[in-house]
């Protein structure tokens, strides 16, 4: 088969980069002639169509490049058209990114009146959602990362729910894994990590991902030997001075980007992620792989795969600092059972699982392709 994957930008880190490039090794193994539509430059031995936009403004950029990808696509004929990111002209959507009238629903909850109302003139909101109504609407198949990113987009656009099929995230099960108690003292003397017990935060959107939730109920813990790690960026000043006013500042360490993740989870013994919406998480999925509980919101597709106490807990009120507090203790009570009981539980979803069932969908459409049957 000849095969197109589309993804504007890369970045050795991002979750759909690695799915698109793990796609691409095994689709070409198998003899297939793989071709990436990309702004940026991917590693590897495939052909690589350069789409040539700027940066910004982002709403142009993003739709400069859907137009581009749509024109160099229609000048050659291919099997199958996969593409990571909203675009016009693509067999299968994977919808990655989850449904962004969903988010923009959920972020009004923290936003203002004024900036609430600015969604509706706001030219990237109205571009994503453009694309994706585009996206949803003419695609043959939408692959969601999650039952709440399908139920989103059912919700939201007239799409036939059997065209929606769930694939959930992959984890590297051997980058992260259960790293033993000689290797977690190791690595706390490394970091210089002082506390008995420690809850890991990380991820880059801070106001998204629930930080403000966090420090509150990490204020309300009784657990005086805890201590908190918040990963991910360079903290504004307002989180620091949210930190100070709680009267927590000793117990907390804004951490910062960290490319070796893998061994803050290894120190850990819960991972807590308050965010307000995600389409799956993939920290939480290696939190999982990593051997320590998860808490997160119902508002994360990854929650799906936390069955109640037994891996982590689920809270449906995401700004309940009490019961974010409640949990936390719960789960560093019990961690290394549950944590346990995690890594078991993310062995089911390796990230060679997620790009075979990619290739399955890609043969079907295929099949439907070259049979005439509508797919």
């Amino acid at each position: 088969m000849k095969i197109a994957l589309i993804r504007k930008n890369y970045t050795p880190f991002g979750g759909a980069e690695n799915y698109l490039a793990l796609t691409a090794q095994k689709l070409a193994a198998r003899g297939h002639d793989v071709h990436i539509f990309s702004s940026g430059l991917w590693p590897g031995s495939f052909t690589i169509h350069k789409i040539r936009t700027f940066k910004k403004p982002s709403f142009l950029s993003n739709m400069l490049f859907a137009l581009k990808c749509r024109e160099e696509l229609k000048k050659e004929s291919f099997d199958c058209v996969l593409s990571f990111d909203r675009t016009l002209f693509q067999d299968i959507y994977r919808a990655g990114d989850g449904c962004h009238r969903e988010w923009l629903d959920k972020r009004a909850i923290i936003e203002t009146p004024f900036r609430r109302a600015g969604f509706n003139i706001n030219p990237n909101h109205l571009v994503q959602l453009y694309l994706e109504k585009k996206c949803f609407l003419n695609s043959r198949v939408i692959i969601a990362n999650s039952m709440m990113v399908k139920k989103d987009i059912l919700r939201h656009y007239p799409v036939a729910g059997k065209k929606i099929h769930i694939v959930y995230n992959g984890v590297d099960l051997e980058r992260f894994r259960p790293s033993g108690m000689e290797r977690r003292r190791e690595i706390r003397k490394a970091l210089n990590i002082r506390a008995e017990k420690v809850i890991l935060f990380a991820g880059a959107d801070f106001r998204r991902k629930g930080v403000p939730t966090l420090l509150r109920a990490f204020s309300l813990l009784n657990e005086p030997s805890a201590g908190l790690i918040i990963a991910g960026r360079k903290p504004k000043p307002e989180y620091v001075s949210m930190a100070d006013s709680l009267g927590i500042t000793g117990s907390v360490r804004f951490h910062g980007a960290e490319k070796r993740v893998e061994d803050l989870y290894a120190a850990a013994d819960v991972f807590v992620l308050p965010t307000i919406y995600d389409p799956f998480s993939n920290a939480t999925l290696e939190a999982m792989a990593s051997g320590i509980p998860v808490v997160t919101t119902a508002y994360n597709g990854a929650s799906e795969l936390i069955e109640e106490g037994v891996q982590g807990f689920t809270v449906t009120d995401l700004l309940s600092a009490g019961d974010f507090a409640e949990k936390i203790a719960a789960s560093l009570k019990n961690s290394e059972i549950m944590g346990k009981a995690a890594r078991a539980k993310a062995e089911n979803y390796s990230i060679e699982n997620a790009a075979e069932s990619f290739i399955h969908i890609i043969n079907h459409i295929f099949f439907y392709k070259r049979s005439g049957i509508g797919g």
